[in-house]
């Protein structure tokens, strides 16, 4: 509700006969201060924009999650090494069916060099060595379960992973040198501890 206020003043009039008082009132009104200040209106404001943005950065990333689970989904398994920092890391597709050659995919080498090589094996070769030494590795509980990673290029065997000791990593070494193909090893087992 408005506020009214009366003021009364008190003004002498003097005229050439005669001089007296008179009494003016005048009410006043001040309007009602209804609604909201400027700075309650502009934290309100203020509010609602920070709002809205964490509210669209939420939908953005749960939008980049759902991409990256379809992304991941789509494709396939693939078990990652890690080498030593010298080197790039090493994909390793898990080992294929006898019928079919295992596929052997390592960074840094044309596309075209896993099928033929200057020593005269081909993939094929390759493929029943790689067969061979997973087998070696799975079928010797002591082996099988070092968790050891064995790649297969021409002939050369990779030996990636961590054991307990130095012993262990040459009875490794000593099981793959024994499997038929295996021209060369490349042992590049950490030893930990």
């Amino acid at each position: 509700m408005a506020e009214q206020q009366a003021e009364h003043r008190r003004v002498v009039v003097e005229t050439p006969s005669a001089r007296r008082e008179e009494v003016h009132s005048e009410a006043v009104r001040y309007p009602e201060r209804s609604g909201v200040s400027g700075t309650a209106l502009a934290a309100i404001v203020l509010g609602v924009i920070a709002l809205a943005a964490i509210i669209i950065l939420f939908v953005m990333n749960q939008q980049n999650a759902a991409n990256d689970n379809a992304t991941a989904q789509q494709q396939p398994p693939q078990t990652i090494v890690q080498q030593p920092a010298q080197q790039p890391p090493v994909i390793v597709q898990q080992p294929a069916p006898a019928t079919q050659p295992a596929p052997v995919i390592i960074n840094g080498q044309p596309s075209g060099a896993g099928t033929t090589s200057t020593s005269g094996m081909n993939s094929s070769d390759d493929s029943r060595v790689q067969t061979a030494v997973d087998k070696k590795l799975s079928d010797d509980p002591n082996l099988n379960s070092l968790g050891i990673t064995a790649t297969v290029m021409s002939g050369k065997v990779t030996l990636i992973g961590v054991v307990h000791s130095q012993a262990e990593k040459n009875q490794v070494e000593r099981a793959i040198r024994s499997v038929k193909g295996v021209k060369s090893v490349d042992n590049q087992i950490s030893v930990s501890g």
